[in-house]
């Protein structure tokens, strides 16, 4: 059990070798011209393609190299959690036993964490902070997150383009790169449907990501959003008497450069570099983005020093997390 604070890290990314020039995907020619058009102005130069490796090849790639920086066994890990894929590689079995018994945490607590979208990384983090500061046995928590686009086309419209890949922390009670200060998460099942792929009696082969009403994505939900950030925002800064001006730019996850700028202006804030960078790395990568974003600050962040992690999702999930440099 932790009475003091919860530490985050370290992070550690792991992407497959093989990665593709967004402008050189066969696939955008498919696309209408303004679909084309609007996805090479995303900001996102490059993304790293998975091939035949599955979302536990990438996350038993990323919790490895955790483990090895941590100078940790996977054997004395706690717990582990996963944050679980949208499109699992298997109905009715367990991909985050399949990564247990994969890495070796062969006494770890198990559990997948999903079902959020991009902010299923943030309900991650609360349930590793809760297991640490409720259970006496739980001292070391494995969080990973893996990402691979579910179907053969990598463009998501009318919002971003996908790229593969991982990242994997450690929770503990000492070391690490961040505390984690606190965080507020709420969701709103209005939205639970707006983006799907309706895979029953459909070849993976011909999976189609949809969206169900662009209007509301772009116009409603964006309106929605700000309005939850503008609540829960300040009510995560006040209740640990902080300023919003102290926490520097905000970690945001990394869909366009187009959606940094709409944030900038919603929030009348600065989207922090590191985001822009990451997003033309790598594209977006669910909630592997939030992890990314998070390891890049940690260099710009002098000991003391606050992040505001703000991450939202389509279904529509909200999350607001303060952070401290150690």
């Amino acid at each position: 059990m932790v009475n003091g604070p919860v530490r985050l890290g370290p992070v550690t990314t792991w992407f497959p070798a093989t990665s593709a020039r967004v402008a050189s995907l066969a696939e955008l020619d498919e696309l209408p011209a303004h679909r084309r058009e609007h996805a090479l102005a995303l900001g996102i130069d490059t993304v790293h393609t998975a091939g035949e490796l599955s979302e536990v090849d990438l996350a038993a790639a990323a919790a490895t190299a955790a483990l090895a920086e941590a100078g940790l066994d996977a054997a004395d890990v706690d717990a582990l959690l996963l944050v679980t894929g949208r499109a699992p590689q298997y109905l009715l079995a367990s991909e985050t036993t399949r990564l247990q018994n994969r890495i070796g945490a062969t006494r770890a607590f198990t559990a997948g964490v999903g079902d959020l979208g991009c902010v299923s990384i943030s309900a991650a983090l609360t349930l590793a902070a809760a297991l640490l500061r409720a259970d006496a046995g739980c001292r070391t928590v494995l969080v990973v997150a893996a990402a691979k686009t579910p179907t053969r086309n990598r463009y998501r419209a009318p919002m971003t383009l996908l790229g593969d890949g991982a990242a994997a922390l450690l929770v503990t009670a000492s070391g690490g790169r961040w505390e984690f200060v606190d965080q507020i998460l709420r969701s709103d099942g209005k939205y639970a449907d707006l983006f799907r792929i309706d895979y029953r009696d459909t070849p993976s082969a011909a999976w189609t990501e949809e969206c169900a009403d662009e209007s509301t994505y772009s116009f409603r939900l964006a309106v929605e959003s700000k309005k939850r950030f503008d609540i829960i925002v300040p009510e995560l800064l006040e209740r640990n008497g902080i300023r919003l001006g102290s926490v520097g730019p905000i970690l945001m996850q990394n869909l366009s450069g187009g959606a940094f700028a709409f944030w900038e202006e919603a929030l009348d804030a600065t989207i922090d570099a590191a985001c822009r960078g990451n997003l033309a790395a790598y594209g977006h990568l669910g909630s592997v983005d939030m992890l990314v974003n998070l390891e890049a600050a940690a260099a710009t962040r002098a000991s003391g020093e606050y992040a505001l992690l703000l991450n939202s999702s389509p279904v529509a999930a909200w999350s607001a997390g303060l952070m401290r440099r150690v």
